[in-house]
């Protein structure tokens, strides 16, 4: 069949829907209550009350729930203390002193070289064993992050490298993820929306192998988080 015939039956299909629905809509008009829905949108009815507590709470059981499924967590009280954490983490667990940051300034950026790291920023590829990442929040509720693809924040330094060492600032972990797609939506805006999103909860998992839990089968065998405490500064 060619393209032109399957476009048509496919247009014919969708205007019998229409009709069938009453709606006059041309081929690529949206119906208005689509529309109206995609410029206002609506949080869920039903919200988990488990993250609807003090934000202090909730960055306690955010720590506490990815701690839960096999992520280790510290806090440091700025920015600038971070790379003397990551020297830590990777010292005491033996793993090489050689990182992959992203390009993100508020990364990259940081006083690397008050440590012995070898220090590299951009995409991730087979060679590079550790990466530092930030984050665009964090989510009490299961303990999750959420990572977006873009030129600053390359999507492989998230799934590439065995041990993945993720930033999260204290003020940008929220209760629930109608909460942080909601801040999404107000600082992406319509039409700028990251093309990619992952959403990270502990390391890589399977246990399709003899329901036998492994770690790293699809990405990181290790994960990291650091929580900067930016609101005590």
């Amino acid at each position: 069949m060619s393209n032109s015939a399957k476009v048509s039956s496919r247009d014919a299909i969708l205007g019998r829907i229409r009709q069938s629905l009453g709606r006059e809509a041309g081929q690529y008009d949206a119906p208005k209550d689509v529309l109206d829905r995609l410029s206002v949108p609506k949080s869920n009815a039903v919200v988990p009350a488990r993250a609807q507590i003090s934000h202090d709470q909730q960055v306690a059981l955010f720590e506490q729930m990815a701690i839960d499924v096999n992520a280790t967590v510290v806090h440091t009280a700025g920015a600038e203390d971070i790379p003397r954490e990551v020297a830590r983490f990777l010292a005491e667990h033996n793993l090489p002193a050689r990182v992959k940051t992203s390009p993100d300034v508020n990364i990259s950026g940081l006083p690397w070289s008050e440590t012995a790291l070898e220090v590299t920023a951009g995409v991730a590829g087979p060679e590079d064993a550790v990466s530092v990442t930030s984050s665009f929040g964090g989510v009490a509720e299961t303990g999750s992050l959420m990572l977006r693809s873009g030129a600053q924040t390359p999507y492989t330094l998230n799934m590439l490298p065995d041990t993945h060492i993720a930033v999260v600032k204290a003020s940008e972990i929220v209760g629930t993820y109608e909460e942080i797609w909601a801040r999404l939506r107000t600082e992406d805006g319509q039409g700028h929306m990251p093309r990619t999103f992952l959403w990270v909860t502990g390391p890589s998992r399977t246990g399709d192998i003899e329901q036998t839990i492994q770690l790293g089968a699809h990405g990181p065998r290790r994960l990291h988080i650091v929580i900067v405490d930016d609101q005590a500064i």
